[in-house]
Formats: C-alpha cells, structure tokens, sequence
C-alpha cells in the first residue's frame, strides 16, 4: 500500500532549499528531519543532507518505513544529487527498496555546450542498459529540478515550468502557484506558500494523484509540508527539525 508514496514526496522536500553557491550564507540548512504519515499513521520518516563540495553541492535523501510499516512493507529509499557549481544538475542516482521491489538507476548530465544543448548518459543498473541522449536545451533530474524552482520568483496564480529529464524521458512539468496560508507542523507555526506540481512523468513524479507542497513564505522556501492523494489513503510529509 505504501509503494511508490513513501520516497517521492520526499525526493521534492529536498530541492525547495537557497542555492548553495559560493554567494550563499553558511547559515543555510544542511540537515532537516520529517515525519511521513500515511491515512493519519506515522509510516515512516526522512532525513535530507546537504554537503557542499568544491565542485559545487550534493543532496542526499533517505526515507525509511517505521518498524511496525517494515513488519508486512519495508521501505528504505535514497536519491543522491550531485550538482554542479551553477546548480544545474551532475549526478543523479536512485536507489529504491519497497517490499520486493527494486529499483536502481542513474543519470550524468554534461555541462551544456556552446549552442546549448546538453549529453544525458542513462544507465538503468538492475538491468545493466545503458542509453545515451542529446537534449536541445538543458534539463534536470527530479532532484535539481524544483531545487532551480526554488530560485525563481513565485507569485500566486502564475505557474512555472521546467523541464525534467527521468527514466529515459523528456518531461515539460507545470508547477501551480496557489495560494498563501498559515499552517502548523511539529516544527512549529509557520506562513507558507502553496504550490501544486502537475505530475506527468514517470518514476519520482509518478503520477498518483494532487500533491501540494507549503514552503515558507519568505527568502528561504523552507518545505515544511508536502501532502498527497493515493490509490489508498493519503500521505502527509511535515518538517520535525531543522538545522537553518
């Protein structure tokens, strides 16, 4: 019941964040804690890293089951970004763990060439293939996508767009800007923006229903809830801590 929820609001916590360039503050977060509930359960939790480097930052994401969910379902689910300097995407690799399914897969993004376009090498490891493409213009993992989102300007009825390349594919994805409001999450009262990314690729934005995520209203988009609508119940992602 829990497959394919778990990991993928979690993967989208992870991009809302400033960029991690040589300009930005040390203050930024590096580590935020989230509790992920499935029907009003806690089924499982998340923690998200970020780590720079001298090429630029990574981000690390692994979201686990709770040991009564793993008793019948176990989930145990990472996706790591490799970034380059301008945060456009490096390296992208997912690793998935639901029950018996399994899922293992990576991407390398060139650095765009002079007319703009963009060598994706892709290799679906479980099934050791490997594809190579050239895009027209440059694309981002589902990691580095909202991550670049998350730099542009977001004002209430005017959508974004950004292109997303995952599992082999190209994917144009509309992301709704909706509405303001002042919710609560264990991490404390917070006033927030609302956004709702139209689903259309496969895999990380697997289509499964509306998801809406709240960031903070302010210079920092701090994710502080994502909520989700699946085969079977809903599922809710509510920030716990923080370090920022």
């Amino acid at each position: 019941m829990i497959r394919n929820h778990l990991i993928f609001p979690l993967l989208l916590v992870a991009v809302f964040l400033r960029p991690l360039t040589a300009e930005a503050e040390p203050s930024l977060p590096e580590r935020f804690s989230y509790y992920v509930f499935w029907s009003g359960i806690r089924a499982g939790s998340a923690t998200l890293y970020f780590t720079r480097t001298g090429d630029g930052t990574s981000i690390t994401s692994n979201a686990t089951s709770a040991s009564i969910i793993s008793l019948f379902y176990k989930v145990d689910d990472t996706a790591k970004s490799i970034l380059y300097e301008d945060g456009s995407p490096k390296n992208y690799h997912l690793k998935i763990r639901e029950g018996r399914h399994r899922r293992e897969k990576m991407a390398s993004f060139g650095e765009r060439a002079e007319d703009g376009s963009q060598k994706v090498v892709f290799r679906n490891i479980l099934e050791n293939e490997t594809s190579e493409f050239i895009l027209q213009s440059m694309a981002h993992d589902p990691l580095s996508a909202l991550y670049e989102l998350r730099k542009r300007p977001l004002s209430v009825g005017k959508p974004e767009y950004i292109d997303i390349f995952e599992s082999n594919k190209l994917w144009k994805t509309e992301v709704q800007v909706i509405k303001k409001e002042r919710i609560w999450v264990p991490a404390g009262e917070f006033d927030t923006i609302l956004i709702k990314p139209v689903m259309q690729s496969e895999g990380i934005f697997l289509k499964k229903g509306d998801m809406y995520i709240w960031l903070t209203d302010d210079e920092k988009r701090i994710p502080v809830m994502i909520e989700s609508e699946g085969k079977i119940g809903s599922f809710k992602v509510k920030l716990v801590e923080g370090a920022y």
